[in-house]
C-alpha cells in the first residue's frame, strides 16, 4: 500500500528503523512541543513510544525531498490486534462497550501529527488517501479514536466542548463515555458562540466532522500527555458525499 505523488510517498512502517522514525516524529510534537509524556518516553533518544505500539500498524508520510524524511504519521489498530494487545488504546480513557457490542469491523486510530512545516497543506490528505484504502482492504465498519485539545484547564475548553456535546455527539447505539468522566456540556447552546467555538477546535478534530464525524459522551482530562481528549467515532457506512470525494480524489 504506498500512494506516491510528487515528492511525498505513503506507507506502513516496514521494520524497526521505520518505528523510529515515527517515533521521533512523535517525540517533537507530542513532547516538545506539546509538553506531554509517559513512562516509556525516551527522551535521550527523541523518542515517544509506548506498550501498544509493536501491535499498531504505522502508517508514514515521507519527503523526498528531505531524503525521505517521516514528516506525518497515523497508528492504526484493528480490532484483532486489539484481541492480541488486550486492548484498544483509548479503552483506558473510554468504556468502549456500545463499540464493541456492534459487531463490526472496528479500527482505532491514534498518534496522528505532523512535522510543523507541512501542516495546512496536502500533507494530511496523502495520509486520509491511504487510510481509505487501508479501510478498504480490511474490510473496517467504525472508525473511533481519541483526539485532543492542548491543555487541561476545561473552563478555557468550554466553547468548543459545548459545540461538540450539543452538536456532534454520537447517536446512542455508538456513545462511548468516558471513564474519567469530564462533562463537555459546560455551556447552554443559546450562549455558545458557534463560530468562535469551532475555531477553537483542533484541525484534526474538525477534519473528522467534515467526514461525518461524532464524539463521545464526556471529555477526558489527560495531565500526563497535557491534552484534554474526546473520542471521535466515524461510520464509514455514513460517509457524506463531501467525504466520499475527499477519499477517492486522484483514485482510479
Amino acid at each position: 500500500m504506498a500512494l506516491d505523488e510528487r515528492d511525498f510517498t505513503v506507507r506502513l512502517a516496514r521494520d524497526a528503523a521505520d518505528i523510529a522514525a515515527a517515533q521521533r516524529l512523535r517525540y517533537e510534537v507530542f513532547v516538545e512541543e506539546l509538553g506531554g509524556g509517559g513512562a516509556l518516553v525516551d527522551h535521550a533518544q527523541r523518542l515517544e513510544r509506548d506498550r501498544f505500539d509493536p501491535f499498531f500498524d504505522h502508517l508514514i508520510l515521507s519527503d523526498a525531498r528531505h531524503d525521505g524524511a517521516v514528516v506525518g504519521v497515523y497508528r492504526l489498530l484493528r480490532d484483532d490486534q486489539a484481541a492480541a494487545a488486550g486492548q484498544f488504546y483509548s479503552e483506558d480513557e473510554y468504556d468502549l462497550t456500545p463499540l464493541r457490542r456492534s459487531g463490526r469491523r472496528l479500527l482505532e486510530l491514534g498518534r496522528s501529527c505532523l512535522h510543523p512545516d507541512y501542516r495546512g497543506g496536502t500533507a494530511m490528505m496523502h495520509l486520509w488517501q491511504a487510510l481509505a484504502d487501508y479501510i478498504a482492504e480490511h474490510g473496517i465498519e467504525i472508525l473511533f479514536g481519541t483526539a485532543s485539545f492542548h491543555g487541561t484547564d476545561v473552563t478555557r475548553l468550554a466553547q468548543p466542548l459545548s459545540l461538540l456535546h450539543r452538536r456532534h455527539l454520537a447517536p446512542e447505539p455508538l456513545r462511548v463515555r468516558s471513564r474519567r468522566f469530564q462533562s463537555m456540556d459546560l455551556i447552554p447552546e443559546a450562549e455558545i458562540d458557534r463560530r468562535q467555538a469551532m475555531r477553537e477546535v483542533p484541525a484534526l478534530i474538525k477534519g473528522y466532522l467534515r467526514l461525518g464525524g461524532v464524539v463521545g459522551e464526556g471529555a477526558y482530562v489527560d495531565h500526563a500527555f497535557n491534552t484534554t481528549d474526546v473520542c471521535l467515532i466515524m461510520d464509514t457506512a455514513q460517509l457524506n458525499a463531501r467525504a466520499a470525494g475527499i477519499y477517492t480524489r486522484g483514485r482510479g
